[in-house]
C-alpha cells in the first residue's frame, strides 16, 4: 500500500476530509497521512482507540514516536495523557491500549536504525518545547501568537501538524489536527490564525526519501 508516498511533492491532509479506516484490532481506527507498506509499514497516522480497545503485543523494529491528542494512551510503562510525547526506539516492544479511549498521532519505522533513545515528555503549557534532536532529525512544538509567522526550513524535508488553533501556509488554511508535509529543498512560512496556534514540527528527516 502506498499513501502520499511521493516525497518530492508537497502534501496536505485535512482531518475533516480524511476518512477513518478500520485496523486489524477491534475498536481501533486510523486516518492515514502517509504510508509505504501493508500492516507493517513506514507510516504516519492518526489513530483512534475506542474505550477498552488494544493492540496485540508487538515489537517496533523501525521505532515509534507518538503524540497523544485526546484521552489517555497506555502500555506496560504507564499512562500517557493528552500532551504526552513518546519515542520508543527500534527493538522496543509494548502492548498499547486505552481503557477510556484515546487519539494519537503516530509515526512508525522512521528512526535511525542505531537510535536507542527512549523519551517521554509533556508538551502541555504555553511555551515552545524542544522535544528531540540528533543528526537525523529535529522535533519541536511551537506556540504561535495570533498572526505570528514562523519560517519553515524544509531543506531536508519538514512535517507540520496543528495541535490546536490554525495556521496558513501557501494560501492554504490548516485547522486542528491537519497535517502538512513539505519536500526536501523547499522553504516556506506559516502564519497563525486569529486565535494563535500550537504546532508540532519535525524537520531534517526526509532527505533520504528522494
Amino acid at each position: 500500500m502506498k499513501v502520499n508516498a511521493d516525497f518530492t511533492k508537497r502534501v496536505a491532509v485535512h482531518f475533516d476530509q480524511n476518512e477513518w479506516v478500520a485496523s486489524p484490532a477491534a475498536g481501533v481506527e486510523r486516518k492515514m497521512l502517509d504510508r509505504i507498506g501493508e500492516e507493517v509499514a513506514r507510516a504516519t497516522t492518526i489513530v483512534r482507540f475506542a474505550p477498552g480497545s488494544a493492540f496485540a503485543a508487538h515489537t517496533h523494529d523501525g521505532g515509534e514516536e507518538y503524540l497523544v491528542l485526546d484521552g489517555v494512551f497506555q502500555d506496560e510503562t504507564g499512562d500517557f495523557p493528552v500532551g504526552s510525547y513518546v519515542r520508543n526506539p527500534p527493538t522496543s516492544s509494548h502492548t498499547p491500549s486505552a481503557a477510556e479511549g484515546a487519539t494519537i498521532l503516530v509515526k512508525l519505522h522512521q528512526f535511525d536504525p542505531d537510535d536507542r533513545t527512549e523519551l517521554r515528555r509533556s508538551i502541555n503549557g504555553k511555551d515552545d518545547v524542544h522535544l528531540f534532536r540528533d543528526a537525523h532529525e529535529e522535533v519541536r512544538v511551537l506556540s504561535l501568537t495570533p498572526g505570528q509567522t514562523v519560517e519553515l526550513d524544509a531543506e531536508s524535508g519538514l512535517e507540520l501538524f496543528v495541535i490546536d488553533g490554525s495556521v496558513q501556509e501557501s494560501g492554504e488554511d490548516f485547522a486542528t489536527w491537519d497535517w502538512l508535509r513539505l519536500p526536501p529543498g523547499t522553504r516556506s512560512n506559516a502564519s497563525a490564525g486569529a486565535s494563535g496556534a500550537r504546532i508540532w514540527v519535525k524537520n531534517g528527516h526526509l532527505g533520504g526519501m528522494i
